[in-house]
């Protein structure tokens, strides 16, 4: 698993939400912008829907993708988490979304946690 570089973390650290699109590159990857968190330096995003989300599917089927913010877009993996960060995503959700984090900790989108890593 190859880890963020110093200057991506920090600008993941500073981004409120990114924008994100699975798979190919092309009009049928489309883009969507999600809220996510840093836990112990790795990257995790939640659909709101949970596995009913069209680009959680997108993102499963395929394992990589693009994300865009403060103006760059980087080559990215994704895979499901494991159990064992639930509890610290759902954590980095509510402490950087507060009152908001309803869409990331309820058990559909708890259930999608992806984790993405540089591409």
């Amino acid at each position: 698993m190859t880890a963020w570089s110093a200057p991506a973390l920090l600008t993941l650290r500073d981004a409120f939400t990114l924008h994100l699109s699975a798979g190919p590159a092309g009009a049928d990857a489309p883009e969507v912008e999600v809220g996510m968190v840093l836990a112990d330096d790795e990257l995790y995003v939640r659909p709101q829907r949970g596995a009913a989300s069209e680009w959680y599917r997108a993102a499963v089927r395929h394992g990589e993708g693009r994300i865009r913010l403060a103006g760059q877009t980087l080559a990215v993996r994704f895979e499901p988490a494991g159990p064992e960060v639930v509890t610290v995503v759902d954590a980095g959700y509510r402490s950087k979304y507060g009152t908001f984090a309803a869409f990331a900790v309820g058990r559909p989108a708890r259930a999608a946690t992806l984790h993405v890593s540089p591409g």
